[in-house]
């Protein structure tokens, strides 16, 4: 009887301590789940003006929605480039998305190399060229993985650029230079298309050269040394971008020469030349469109396919021209990545409502 007493009292407790233990685990919060993590292979150069603040953008967009953000610096060298793409690929540890730019036309090197990954791919900046989707098909097609794409419209800021340009010509009469970026670059073969469009409506407008600066000022600066002395008449000049503006202003400065200029970037330097007016015709806009594509990402994991808010690959009209009042106000706010940007505000997790991605830089110039 004793001992069957104590047999009774260690059921019980036994019994108690179970109960204690599954009361503890209900109670006890889930594990919490992984955030989603995002690689981004850069192809610029590591201190590369334009991309060190479209990155800080992306870092922005990842803390305000809880996500990953590595980057690999590709450093304008496409086999670099690949071999990063190859080490995510290895990885022990690898991320949600991979995030790749279609710079020197690598993106279906990429897509073969992923083809059996479970790492989904997203194309950002520029994506396959109509030729390359011609033959490897586009994204949701052959690579299933390949989830889609967001880019820039870059066709509209050669215009944008153009346009203003030749209105300051007397009557849109004149000659012009113009300087575009790498040769294999959909960004810069999309900006020159802008150009002749706009040369196209304005045909007393003469197009001397187009020369391929390689977004680089001391190429553009080279460049122009030996090419502004053949045209004594020339007043405009168009350039991809704004460090091959600046390489092409300090050629003239040297020569005496008084011209025309349009740039196109964020950087703190081009705005105070827009403000000084230096430069006369500025367009920008894109820096924040890697920061998008964290929204665009975070809401497909999410549960929500960005493809029903726009399609599967968007175009961003992210482009404007600033004036110079629009110049000083993004100036003061350039140190300030996140300053009136959460990009939350751009989520269809956090606004239900929302029908398609309508990111901008519009609440950085209020």
């Amino acid at each position: 009887m004793i001992w069957s007493g104590v047999g009774a009292i260690v059921v019980l407790c036994l019994s108690m301590l179970s109960g204690l233990a599954l009361a503890t685990s209900v109670g006890k919060p889930a594990t919490a789940k992984a955030p989603v993590s995002v690689v981004f292979l850069n192809p610029g150069y590591t201190d590369e003006p334009f991309w060190v603040g479209y990155i800080a953008y992306m870092h922005d967009a990842a803390n305000d929605l809880g996500m990953q953000l590595r980057v690999l610096n590709g450093e304008r060298d496409s086999h670099k480039l690949m071999q990063h793409a190859r080490e995510v690929l290895q990885a022990r540890e690898q991320p949600t998305y991979l995030v790749f730019v279609n710079e020197h036309y690598v993106g279906p090197e990429i897509l073969r190399l992923f083809a059996d990954s479970k790492i989904k791919l997203f194309a950002l900046h520029s994506t396959l060229t109509p030729d390359q989707q011609a033959f490897v098909g586009g994204s949701r097609e052959k690579y299933r993985n390949w989830i889609g794409s967001l880019v820039p419209n870059d066709e509209e800021a050669g215009y944008l650029m153009a346009r203003a340009l030749i209105a300051m010509a007397p009557a849109g009469a004149g000659e012009m230079v113009a300087f575009s970026g790498v040769k294999q670059t959909p960004s810069a073969t999309l900006r020159e298309a802008g150009l002749h469009r706009a040369l196209a409506e304005h045909p007393r407008m003469r197009l001397k050269q187009l020369l391929y600066g390689e977004w680089s000022e001391q190429r553009a600066y080279e460049q122009a040394s030996a090419l502004l002395g053949r045209y004594p008449d020339v007043s405009l000049v168009w350039a991809a971008n704004d460090e091959m503006t600046f390489g092409v202003m300090r050629a003239a400065a040297e020569q005496g020469r008084q011209l025309r200029y349009s740039g196109l970037n964020n950087s703190k330097r081009v705005l105070q030349a827009r403000i000084d007016e230096r430069i006369s015709v500025l367009v920008s806009g894109h820096f924040i469109l890697g920061g998008c594509a964290m929204v665009m990402l975070h809401d497909y994991a999410a549960g929500l396919d960005f493809a029903a808010r726009g399609g599967k690959d968007q175009h961003a009209d992210l482009f404007r021209l600033l004036n110079r009042q629009e110049s000083i106000r993004l100036l003061q706010r350039i140190d300030k990545h996140d300053a009136n940007l959460n990009f939350r505000r751009f989520s269809a997790a956090f606004n239900p409502g929302l029908q398609g991605y309508d990111c901008s830089i519009e609440a950085l110039l209020r």
